[in-house]
């Protein structure tokens, strides 16, 4: 039975896409250092699970959905076509998805099972999480060099002071999402 794990980032910033990964992974392999949650590991760690991932052949998925369409859904549409847009790039269907959170996707044909931080708890999700942020960390970093007076670089688009005080100034930006608190009406 194969299953994939599946995990997003990027549903809180006021900037950028939100991106989604599904992972598969390889059978008998063991990475270098364990898989957590994305978020507790230094960008160094991540970047090197990221390449351990794809060097190992682990089968990886991966779903973006832009700001513009995440205006259109809601922040939590969104999130869940990026996932099912990631599960459906694997090479391979998979028979089970375990997914980090509340929701399960649009694919009912597929055995499916949310976990509340499963990122912390299931390594296929984890591996999901960090194939996700650094994937989008990575977007954010390109829309830096477009627009680098609202600091992409080291804020990836979430609201911090820097980033918030940025809008005032400049106004949003075309990667803005416009229906975001934050944004809306500046």
């Amino acid at each position: 039975m194969t299953t994939a794990g599946v995990d997003e980032a990027g549903r809180g910033p006021l900037a950028g896409p939100v991106v989604a990964a599904a992972v598969v992974l390889p059978e008998g392999k063991s990475p270098p250092t364990p898989f957590r949650d994305s978020k507790t590991l230094s960008p160094r760690r991540r970047d090197e699970l990221f390449k351990w991932l794809y060097e190992n052949g682990a089968d990886v998925g991966v779903g973006v959905v832009q700001h513009d369409e995440i205006d259109r859904l809601n922040i939590l549409r969104a999130s869940l076509e990026a996932m099912r847009i990631a599960v459906l790039k694997l090479s391979r269907a998979p028979d089970c998805l375990l997914i980090d959170g509340t929701f399960t996707i649009d694919m009912p044909t597929v055995r499916q099972e949310a976990i509340v931080r499963g990122d912390s708890k299931i390594a296929a999700i984890s591996a999901a999480s960090i194939i996700a942020k650094v994937t989008r960390d990575r977007i954010m970093d390109d829309y830096h060099g477009q627009f680098p007076q609202y600091g992409f670089d080291r804020h990836k688009g979430y609201p911090t002071k820097e980033h918030k005080l940025a809008i005032v100034k400049f106004g949003p930006c075309a990667i803005h999402r416009k229906s975001f608190r934050g944004v809306a009406g500046v």
